[in-house]
């Protein structure tokens, strides 16, 4: 089905600043059902150290050459069987670099609806168009002339001027599915076409901020060249079209739209030269600039849904790399006023022991109550910190903890508490605690991200953490597929250790999926803890494929072979023996032993097999075996007294969080349960092409209040000195 590899490899290597040779390894591994993560971290030597970006590149691009290849044969394969492959037609086929060559050049003969060009050639008329078309002996060709003997009353055609417009009909077909044409179009649509936005007829007179078409009043009436708006900025434009309140064209100028074609097609100034070039502008405007003009569109629609999903992917990757509490008692709070604040007890394992609803605000004011409660639990399970969604009631039940005379080692931490409630309601919580209500599950959520975000986050779907940008305006597949990646490196950097996972958790490791994650969680449930990696390959299902891809990123605390609670691949456990028995000691006497490790040399050790590259990874996890290669966790305090958006002031300056990065700037939770956005010109002093260049989510950042609109419910931002 697909092409030569070795073509597809050196398309690869022109196009992608990667070596050959390291390209037709990344292919192979891919081929043979090895992962991302396996491939970057455990076949540095075939790859030349490609990380996972390079690496998911690689991949995509190899994807599209191979449905390249797919929509090359099913082309082929239709006009064959309808006889209209020539020698010729196929050489143009096979020599198609991309999808938009290779359907250009089938246009033509792409089976379609009735047009008036099919009208005008069965009715006769497409011999009369050849004519006119080819401007030949213009001096004494007279079309009307011409025209006369294709009158036909049967056929249809009862007039010359019936005659000529059919053939014209033709032409404006012809041009319009003409392959130089179609390029050259698209190219001036994508360099000097302009976007042009207005309100539609139904909502042109109502743009009051409350209305649909008042939500896009800043995009009404807009002129501007199509590669100059930005992404986020043409997905609002989008969005405003899909809800029917805006209508957007693309347009280059007409007159070097149709200078384009006259230079294509017109031959002379005669007569017949007159009648195609009135087809000329006849295929611009009815079928060929409406066309490109959907092309230039989608294509500009899909760049900024790239980047849309490269914004999400690095806020998201940023999100579950949070730095971790860590194995602390916790007590959670999910704040409430009306219905209280739901509380919950979680052991240093993550695990349930308490649940309970304290109502420590209006309309209740049971604060006193609330407050034995709290200082009951605390000292009964040995509460080490508090956790308080950052939610409806936050601030106030923040406020409500610091005022108690709690112990100082108790910490009080507000957290995100985006995605909960999505977390509480769902299948994967209802299996986790199938005998408590939704409120105790999205109180645990809140508990169990600040002790491991990573572990916790998993469990819930990317797109209801809110921190894309216009992440529901994307194209599904590619989101998913983004977003899939980013949780998979972030799980396979972090490791797993195999016998506290859940299966959500397992699922991202690499070589297992759903289904050998539930079978691992089961085996574990039925057999005890996993004593070594070795044990893993009594799982069923679990295959020597799915070993190899996983085993070196499951970790396995405490068992039987030291090596197996680190990144060190079993495949390379012979290696390290062999480095313990040259030093005369055993493996777990040379871990971590630095005045050991430093006798060794590593080259010493270079086979066919490991190279330098795995040789440096094996010594730096010797000298920290298991590490966390997340930051230490640093707690974290809102402004004291600054609670709600009324109480904020311009020129205050106060702590934040970064909770969402997009293209137009950071959005910066400063504790009054509205983000206030730092537009990228407020990032810092100078010209910022990037905000992620500048800031990160979770990062932690001083911000100046700019302005506060009470009305809308905005917050201007300022991060500059």
């Amino acid at each position: 089905m697909y092409r030569d590899m070795t073509d597809h490899l050196k398309k690869l290597a022109l196009k992608l600043p990667y070596g050959a040779r390291e390209i037709g390894a990344v292919a192979e591994l891919l081929d043979g059902g090895a992962t991302l993560p396996f491939i970057a971290r455990y076949r540095k030597e075939a790859t030349g150290g490609l990380d996972e970006v390079a690496i998911a590149e690689i991949r995509d691009q190899l994807f599209r050459l191979r449905q390249l290849d797919e929509r090359r044969a099913a082309i082929i394969r239709s006009l064959a069987k309808r006889d209209l492959l020539t020698s010729d037609l196929n050489d143009k086929l096979q020599a198609a670099e991309t999808l938009v060559q290779l359907e250009d050049i089938y246009l033509p003969f792409r089976p379609k609806r009735r047009t008036r060009a099919t009208v005008a050639k069965e009715r006769g008329l497409e011999p009369l168009a050849r004519m006119i078309f080819l401007q030949e002996a213009r001096d004494f060709l007279d079309p009307e002339k011409e025209a006369a003997s294709f009158v036909d009353a049967e056929k249809g055609v009862a007039t010359i001027e019936e005659a000529l417009i059919g053939a014209k009909d033709i032409m404006a077909e012809w041009i319009s599915e003409d392959v130089e044409a179609r390029t050259r179009m698209r190219a001036l649509f994508q360099a000097e076409g302009v976007l042009r936005t207005q309100a539609t007829a139904d909502d042109a007179a109502n743009t009051n901020a409350n209305s649909d078409a008042g939500k896009f009043r800043d995009y009404l009436n807009l002129s501007e060249f199509i590669g100059h708006v930005s992404s986020h900025r043409l997905l609002a434009m989008l969005r405003g079209a899909k809800m029917g309140v805006l209508s957007l064209h693309i347009a280059p100028a007409e007159v070097e739209a149709e200078a384009v074609l006259e230079e294509l097609f017109i031959k002379g100034d005669g007569p017949a030269s007159l009648l195609v070039s009135e087809a000329a502008r006849d295929g611009l405007h009815r079928l060929l600039a409406p066309s490109i003009e959907n092309e230039t569109l989608a294509a500009a629609r899909e760049r900024a849904e790239e980047k849309a999903i490269e914004v999400f992917a690095d806020n998201l990757r940023q999100l579950l790399l949070d730095p971790p509490l860590g194995q602390k008692c916790v007590m959670a709070l999910d704040p409430g006023f009306r219905t209280g604040c739901k509380l919950v007890v979680l052991d240093r394992m993550g695990q349930l022991q308490k649940s309970d609803v304290v109502y420590p605000h209006e309309p209740h004011n049971r604060t006193r109550e609330a407050a034995a409660k709290v200082q009951e639990l605390c000292d009964l399970y040995g509460v080490e910190v508090i956790a308080v969604g950052n939610g409806t009631a936050g601030r106030e039940t923040e406020a409500f903890l610091r005022k108690m005379a709690l112990p100082g080692k108790i910490s009080i931490i507000m957290v995100n508490e985006s995605g909960a409630s999505v977390y509480s309601t769902s299948e994967v919580a209802r299996q986790e605690f199938p005998d408590q209500d939704a409120t105790v599950r999205g109180a645990v959520s809140i508990a169990r991200r600040l002790m491991d975000p990573l572990a916790e986050l998993v469990k819930i779907e990317p797109r209801a953490i809110g921190i894309g940008q216009y992440q529901h305006d994307v194209d599904t597949s590619a989101l998913q597929r983004a977003l899939d990646d980013v949780v998979s490196a972030c799980v396979n950097l972090v490791g797993v250790d195999v016998n506290a996972a859940s299966k959500e958790l397992l699922a991202y490791v690499s070589g297992l999926g759903p289904r050998l994650a539930e079978a691992v969680v089961k085996y574990r449930n039925e057999h005890g803890p996993f004593r070594s990696r070795r044990d893993l390959k009594n799982v069923p299902r679990l295959g020597p494929k799915a070993f190899e891809q996983s085993a070196g990123f499951l970790r396995i605390r405490d068992g039987d072979n030291p090596l197996d609670g680190t990144a060190v691949h079993p495949e390379s456990y012979a290696i390290v023996e062999k480095m313990a028995r040259d030093l005369g000691v055993t493996v777990r006497v040379l871990m971590k032993n630095e005045g050991l490790l430093e006798m060794l040399d590593p080259l010493n050790y270079i086979s066919k097999k490991t190279g330098a590259s795995t040789l440096a990874d094996i010594m730096d996890e010797l000298s920290r075996p298991g590490r966390d290669p997340r930051k230490e966790y640093e707690a974290f305090s809102f402004a004291p007294g600054v609670e709600k958006i009324e109480q904020l002031q311009v020129g205050m300056k106060l702590p934040g969080i970064v909770t969402n990065v997009t293209a137009f700037g950071a959005f910066v939770d400063v504790g009054v349960h509205q983000d206030g956005l730092v537009h990228i010109s407020q990032l810092r002093d100078g010209y910022v092409k990037n905000p992620a260049d500048v800031v990160k989510a979770r990062e932690r950042v001083m911000v100046k209040v700019m302005s506060v609109d009470l009305v809308r419910m905005r917050i201007s931002l300022s991060m500059k000195e």
